[in-house]
């Protein structure tokens, strides 16, 4: 679209089974983050689309936002592409926002292409950094950086002459925000009522049953590369130890040595543990991007000059068998 009076950053508040998303609130940390770099106010605004959302609007107000849009309507309990672009498009055309942020996940990564089309503006995909320009206060044109040629390079990517900057970005790479008690956030309810012009009909909606607990929230992660594809045993064992969970670079997940739900890095999840230990992990781009984040990361490989110490809190020039049956045996010495 084409308008000059947008100014505030709208965020796309995503739910399932009627639970609020971690991601929408990391993009609201980050929306306000980005908003205080500049001189004149700009608000950041949750849009909800659903049905008995209640609950939800009062839990972001907590987040300090200042404005939430409501659209509460029965056939929108579900997601639906149509409907929801349905709306979403009403909303742009109604309040002329800056910036649009949705999460990328499976519904963000559906929905926004769809509404970036509708609206004729651009959309930056899979982002990890959001910035305005340092030197001009002023401008509220919106820094995009994602990885690009298979992670080997970073791209920022800007949207000048179509409204709004659109964008999705990874679930884990902003930190949330804390809540904080009786915030007086604007609720407003977009009544319009929106027909149902979806042609698709939900007949089921079947739960993925997944055992593992998903290592994006884990508080330790063993994560293993190729030079510890001989010692698998030993990472999972130390894990357990550790009251952690595996995790894996692609090369192991290729090879089918472990599952696609532990994978770490720019095709695989976004982690912020406490403690990461790299085992055998050379530190390309394409991993370090997942897990660069950490609070202490500990690499352990037989390459001194490999990429992944120069991230590290700590660095061991060692065989990650050797290591691993040392570190385990100290724990279990030390009760931990």
């Amino acid at each position: 679209m084409n308008y000059n009076d947008g100014k505030d950053i709208f965020v796309f508040m995503e739910q399932r089974d009627n639970v609020l998303q971690d991601v929408s609130l990391e993009l609201i940390g980050e929306a306000k983050r980005i908003a205080k770099t500049r001189e004149t106010k700009i608000e950041v605004v949750g849009v909800v689309i659903g049905n008995d959302t209640d609950k939800n609007v009062q839990d972001i107000l907590e987040y300090a936002i200042d404005r939430v849009i409501v659209v509460d309507q029965s056939h929108l309990k579900d997601y639906d592409t149509l409907n929801y672009t349905d709306v979403l498009e009403e909303i742009i055309e109604t309040y002329h926002p800056e910036i649009f942020l949705f999460g990328g996940t499976v519904i963000g990564r559906d929905l926004a292409p769809r509404l970036s089309a509708r609206v004729h503006t651009g959309l930056t995909a899979d982002a990890t950094h959001l910035a305005f320009d340092e030197e001009d206060k002023s401008s509220n044109l919106l820094y995009v950086t994602r990885p690009a040629f298979g992670g080997n390079l970073l791209a920022t990517i800007l949207c000048e002459n179509h409204k709004p900057q659109m964008s999705t970005i990874r679930p884990g790479v902003f930190d949330k925000p804390q809540k904080i008690k009786n915030q007086e956030g604007k609720i407003i309810a977009f009544n319009k009522h929106f027909s149902n012009n979806s042609s698709i009909e939900v007949i089921e909606i079947i739960d993925k049953k997944v055992d593992m607990v998903a290592i994006e929230n884990a508080n330790v992660i063993v994560s293993a590369g190729r030079g510890a594809r001989k010692c698998l045993d030993l990472v999972h064992s130390l894990a357990k130890a550790m009251k952690g969970e595996v995790g894996a670079s692609r090369a192991l997940i290729d090879e089918g040595l472990i599952q696609k739900p532990h994978q770490v890095g720019q095709t695989g999840k976004t982690v912020k543990p406490s403690v990461y230990i790299a085992c055998g992990i050379s530190g390309a781009i394409q991993h370090t991007a997942g897990m660069e984040k950490s609070k202490k990361i500990i690499a352990i490989n037989t390459d001194e000059s490999a990429p992944i110490f120069q991230i590290a809190d700590l660095g061991i020039v060692a065989d990650a068998k050797e290591t691993l049956k040392h570190m385990e045996a100290q724990l279990i010495s030390q009760k931990v």
